[in-house]
């Protein structure tokens, strides 16, 4: 076997040019998918990060007939005394925030411009809104007394054309079925850098959202935080009441892991394609040596050399090149998903509906997705030398001797 190696070497090496583009070719190929596979992890990564922070934390305890489609402020569809019931969740061991949040549809006016927004009311103290302080464009976050004063992002301020310190107008959906209409001053711009969930979430007190709703002490949800997602399980077994329903991220996310499989699936079909493009100059490659070494099978087949070592030989051929090929595409991948992960890609507001993706999307190559198309590399260039090696070693020594001359 070492023996034929060297000679795969040897063969190799009288058109080294010939064989390093060829390596180069599938390196290329390799590295292309290496940095698709990093992009969509990274997507995919980003989107949950963003789904749990923003929107869904990891659990939410809402009431039995809830519904978030419906946004409905009736009192019977919230949860009664949230604060309470927040302290009580906060007490147990794994969670790390468990505040009251309050949703209820909106339109902000401002001149003659209008859009609709969800109105949510927080507990400003609560480090779940962590990531709107930490995004603050302008001016400073809403204080938990502060009766006229309200949170919007930085997408929403753009579009209406105001700043810290306008004042806007607020059309909110009130627990009866009316509309209360009142005039808030913006107290500060946040960035999420997810332009779709900030023009469309307009934040305030969670007391004042209660009054201008007519909620009173009752709030949408109980968003929860845990210090892992693996402590999921336990956290829901004691949570669980008759009163209360709990929701876990994948029930309410179930879009998310659509998405997540069908990326996944997309991605394979992908790979294939491109791989199977690159392999191709591998294949020319080998066709191309047997053709002109058809005076030297012949040599070999007449000293002794039996079919199954030649097409050895040629496999040995071909996984020297795709050796090479996946050392280089290694490199390069390695070179693109590093630069995706520390700058990213920009997308702007491209994004799917019911899936928070950032303007941003930044690379995240596993070390799994590393080995698996390394393998899959591997594999496919192999099948692919299977016909050289065949055509190779089914030469009739006579034949190829005198093709040779």
């Amino acid at each position: 076997m070492i023996h034929l190696f060297k000679m795969a070497i040897r063969d190799l090496g009288r058109n080294r040019r010939r064989s390093f583009f060829s390596s180069l070719a599938l390196g290329v190929g390799l590295a292309l998918l290496l940095m698709m596979a990093a992009v969509v992890e990274g997507e995919m990564r980003g989107a949950m990060d963003s789904t749990i922070k923003l929107q869904s934390g990891h659990l939410q305890v809402n009431a039995a007939t809830y519904d978030e489609n419906k946004a409905s402020l009736a009192w019977e569809d919230l949860v009664e005394s949230p604060a309470q019931l927040a302290a009580q969740i906060s007490a147990l061991p794994p969670v790390k925030a468990a505040t009251p949040r309050l949703y209820a549809s909106g339109i902000v006016t401002q001149g003659s411009r209008s859009l609709g927004v969800r109105i949510v009311g927080v507990d400003p103290a609560s480090p779940a809104n962590e990531p709107y302080r930490a995004g603050m464009v302008s001016g400073e976050f809403i204080q938990a007394d502060d009766r006229e004063g309200i949170l919007i992002g930085q997408a929403l301020a753009d579009k209406l054309k105001v700043q810290t310190g306008d004042l806007l107008t607020l059309l909110v959906n009130t627990s009866n079925g009316d509309v209360d209409e009142q005039r808030f001053t913006i107290r500060g711009i946040y960035s999420t850098g997810t332009s779709t969930y900030d023009e469309v979430n307009v934040f305030m007190p969670l007391a004042k959202a209660q009054a201008i709703t007519q909620a009173g002490d009752h709030a949408s949800t109980i968003f929860i935080l845990l210090q892992g997602k693996e402590q999921t399980p336990a956290v829901v077994a004691a949570l669980q009441t008759g009163k209360y329903q709990v929701r876990t991220l994948e029930q309410m996310n179930a879009l998310l892991a659509q998405f997540d499989e069908m990326a996944g699936s997309y991605m394979i079909f992908m790979y294939l394609i491109v791989l199977g493009i690159t392999v191709t100059v591998i294949v020319n490659t080998l066709i191309m040596s047997v053709f002109e070494r058809t005076r030297e099978i012949g040599i070999l087949s007449a000293i002794g050399m039996r079919g199954g070592q030649i097409m050895a030989m040629f496999f040995a051929e071909s996984g020297l090149l795709a050796i090479g090929g996946i050392v280089i595409g290694l490199v390069l991948g390695g070179l693109l998903a590093y630069y995706t992960y520390h700058v990213g890609i920009y997308i702007g507001k491209m994004g799917v509906t019911g899936i928070l993706i950032g303007e941003r999307i930044y690379g995240y190559l596993t070390l799994n997705d590393a080995i698996t198309l390394s393998i899959m590399a591997l594999v496919i260039t192999l099948l692919a030398g299977l016909y050289p090696a065949v055509l190779a070693a089914r030469m009739e020594p006579v034949d190829a001797l005198r093709g040779g001359q």
